[in-house]
């Protein structure tokens, strides 16, 4: 009954908050209002006081306002840039060059690491998906055959709907209450991460346990998720807390690494976790390595592509290894790829499923508007969970007990555990191989069965079905170009189910992330035939133009609805007649290159203007003129100056890093208010000035920037920009857009 209530509580919200929908964009289009003055900084609160009316409605679902024309101001930007001062290059004179060769060999031992501990989380979450998930379906087996003959079938309908929603409860129950950060793929909370936004909490020891029985809840309670994206989120978590050599969560330091404690060697070696367990059935070395780069890393450079090769492989070998042990085959490495096409000769293939992913993404973009907006809650999350695995359970068993798809039961097909339900002995059921079974030998049968063991009605039934499931749940459906291949005669070379499978399963991934050169290398090394490669690429380019048309990306949506200052390759191509001092914020907050304490004090503590950079300048003129620039300075190194009040090493800083305490967790007495500060050696004294918006743009991408001072010809400071008066430009349909700045 608690799902039936969900159900009609959750449609009874849509349809009670559309008038106030209607009302939240109806203006804006009526007057134009998708368009905002250049240069203006526009903000939106969206915390209201709640009257005595609205508080008696509390019971109800109530409506977060949200719209993709709002750009959160909740988000800070990371120090990707490295701040050349001189405590930092005091220390780069002193190393030798044995001290640079010791660093380097250093970030190998580190990628080393980084592969193994993620390849034994990799292994860790196969087996006990394997063991937990065998251990459902065989004793749902068991209830079904009993029941076939006798009656009373609706018993083992319970029995999965019950044994599906508790599942996804516990992992519900964990991501919603402990970690809300753990939920998702968390593909585009990396990719935020690796383009320079501070996502809280994203790179956690406890986002990485809540996230690895997070997705084994997942898989093991039948929801149309992979374990893919959730191991990409692992690897990276596991790639920042290798690479600190320490656990600011366990509150242990090993003392190692702490050269690399800060974020320019944490976003690198955060792209080498990214590809570490990414995908790990399908993606080969060099495939990952392209995954890293086409959809995580804003970053590169060769080296790092050669050190993420190999923890890549350190990676692959260390999952095989223990997969192999734990299957009593020490002898023989499992084989890493899903897919074996090595039967199969290259033929000319043809493909027109590639508009699918389109649709797709927009139905997954107006589920996530409507969960931002009602299903917010922790307690409506986790129901909303259960009633999806409820769901998917049901619509599972009903799509099993009314086929008549039955098939003979022969050698050749391994089928893990076979249905006979209603079919003669020796018989099985072929709707149940497609949804009685884990995602992953799901797509296996799919792949691997020989052409005929499905009829066509099946697939397009297990196909619609799965897509819209997917949908619902944001994973990443796999399996749509099977339909087209069981159509045409088994019998025919050219018509191999086996070819139509890896060009539909290629141009549905693609079409809905927008992959093209990682995937297609990814499908050819999974295949172990190159002249699969140009009708893969054929059908990536197709899929990638006729889904842009459309709609973006899946992962970029999902970047979009939250909100993030997120930085893309190009500034928008209308922009070049804007120039950073167009942009910029002013009036800027500066301080004085010797301070005084107090000043310091009252400026990071002042809650309206809570700046993460402060120019440094410097007097020459009257006090009406503005102040020549000298450098820049962050909020974080001000707090260790004030926390140790004496004269500091870089090392302490790099033992402060990353959590910085908060300024009113800083106690400074009166007298100490009085004394001065020379911020000389700690400010970073060649921060970039003014350009044109593009050439900021690249800047900021290219170099990872957090902050740019604009001066004016004298060399005096009169504004600042950061990634929010960037990030908020965009090209919309009526020319270059601004993006209203929220507090949330």
């Amino acid at each position: 009954m608690a799902f039936f209530f969900f159900f009609f509580f959750y449609c009874r919200g849509f349809m009670g908050q559309w008038d106030a929908y209607i009302c939240l964009c109806g203006p804006q289009h009526a007057a134009g209002g998708s368009l905002f003055q250049i240069g203006r900084l526009s903000t939106v609160e969206l915390e209201e006081e709640v009257t005595a009316d609205e508080d008696s409605l509390r019971g109800q679902a109530r409506e977060i306002p949200h719209t993709e024309k709002l750009l959160s101001l909740k988000y800070e930007s990371l120090d990707y840039d490295n701040i050349e001062n001189q405590l930092f290059l005091e220390e780069e004179r002193r190393m030798s060059y044995m001290g640079f060769r010791c660093l380097e060999i250093s970030r190998w031992v580190v990628c080393g690491l980084i592969g193994f501990l993620t390849g034994l989380i990799a292994c860790f979450i196969d087996i006990a998906v394997e063991k937990l998930a065998g251990l459902k379906y065989e004793v749902i087996r068991r209830n079904i055959e009993n029941f076939t003959e006798t009656g009373g079938l609706s018993i083992s309908l319970i029995l999965w709907c019950g044994f599906n929603a508790a599942v996804v409860m516990l992992g519900s129950i964990l991501v919603a209450c402990f970690e809300p950060i753990a939920g998702g793929s968390g593909i585009p909370q990396i990719k935020c991460y690796l383009n320079g936004v501070k996502i809280p909490r994203v790179v956690r020891l406890k986002t990485l346990v809540v996230k690895v029985f997070g997705v084994i809840c997942s898989v093991v309670g039948g929801l149309a998720v992979g374990k893919e994206g959730p191991m990409i989120h692992s690897g990276a978590v596991v790639a920042a807390g290798v690479s600190q050599g320490r656990s600011t969560s366990l509150k242990r330091d090993f003392k190692m690494f702490e050269y690399f404690r800060r974020d320019t060697e944490k976003r690198d070696f955060v792209s080498a976790g990214l590809l570490q367990v990414s995908r790990k059935s399908t993606f080969r070395f060099t495939g990952g390595v392209l995954f890293s780069l086409e959809e995580g890393a804003s970053f590169w450079n060769q080296m790092l592509t050669w050190r993420i090769f190999f923890a890549s492989m350190i990676s692959t070998f260390t999952l095989n290894f223990f997969l192999s042990v734990y299957h009593k085959k020490p002898g023989q490495l499992s084989n890493p790829g899903l897919i074996n096409f090595g039967r199969f000769e290259s033929e000319s293939l043809e493909y027109n499923i590639y508009e699918i992913p389109s649709l797709f993404n927009f139905l997954n973009y107006w589920l996530t508007i409507f969960r931002i907006r009602y299903v917010h809650r922790p307690c409506l999350q986790v129901m909303e969970a259960m009633l999806v695995a409820a769901v998917t359970a049901t619509v599972s068993f009903t799509m099993i007990y009314f086929s008549n798809d039955c098939q003979p039961l022969a050698p050749e097909n391994n089928e893990e555990y076979p249905l006979q339900l209603f079919c003669a002995d020796g018989e099985y059921n072929a709707m149940a191989t497609a949804f009685f079974n884990t995602p992953e030998r799901s797509v296996r049968s799919l792949f691997h069965n020989q052409p005929g063991s499905y009829n066509p009605l099946t697939l397009g039934l297990f196909t619609l079905t799965y897509f819209f499931l997917a949908c619902w749940t944001y994973g990443l459906a796999v399996l749509c170009g099977i339909l087209l291949a069981s159509i045409s005669t088994s019998g025919s070379l050219w018509a191999d189910p086996g070819k139509y499978a890896l060009i539909g399963a290629a141009a549905q991934l693609g079409g809905i992330v927008r992959m093209t050169l990682s995937l297609t290398v990814i499908m050819v090394e999974a295949t172990g035939n190159v002249t699969y490669g140009l009708p893969i690429m054929l059908v990536l380019m197709t899929a990638k133009i006729v889904g842009d048309y459309f709609i973006e990306g899946l992962y970029d949506i999902h970047i979009k609805l939250q909100s993030v200052p997120f930085l893309h390759w190009e500034a928008p191509a209308t922009s070049h007649w804007l120039t950073a001092r167009e942009v910029m914020s002013s009036p800027v907050t500066c301080l004085s290159r010797i301070e005084k304490v107090g000043t310091i004090v009252d400026t990071l503590s002042n809650t309206s203007t809570n700046h993460n950079g402060f120019p440094v300048v410097m007097q020459v003129g009257g006090n009406d003129e503005p102040a020549k620039l000298c450098g820049l300075i962050l909020r974080s190194q001000l707090i260790v100056l004030l926390k140790h009040k004496r004269k500091l090493q870089l090392k302490d800083f790099r033992d402060a890093y990353p959590r910085f305490p908060p300024i009113q967790s800083i106690h400074v007495s009166q007298d100490e208010r009085e004394c001065m500060m020379d911020l000389s050696e700690f400010m970073n004294p060649t921060p970039y000035t003014d350009t044109s918006l593009p050439r900021v743009f690249k800047l900021f991408r290219a170099l990872g920037l957090r902050h740019l001072v604009i001066v004016d010809e004298e060399n005096r400071v009169i504004g600042l920009v950061t990634r929010k008066d960037l990030a908020r430009y965009h090209l919309g349909k009526h020319g270059l857009e601004e993006l209203q700045l929220a507090q949330t």
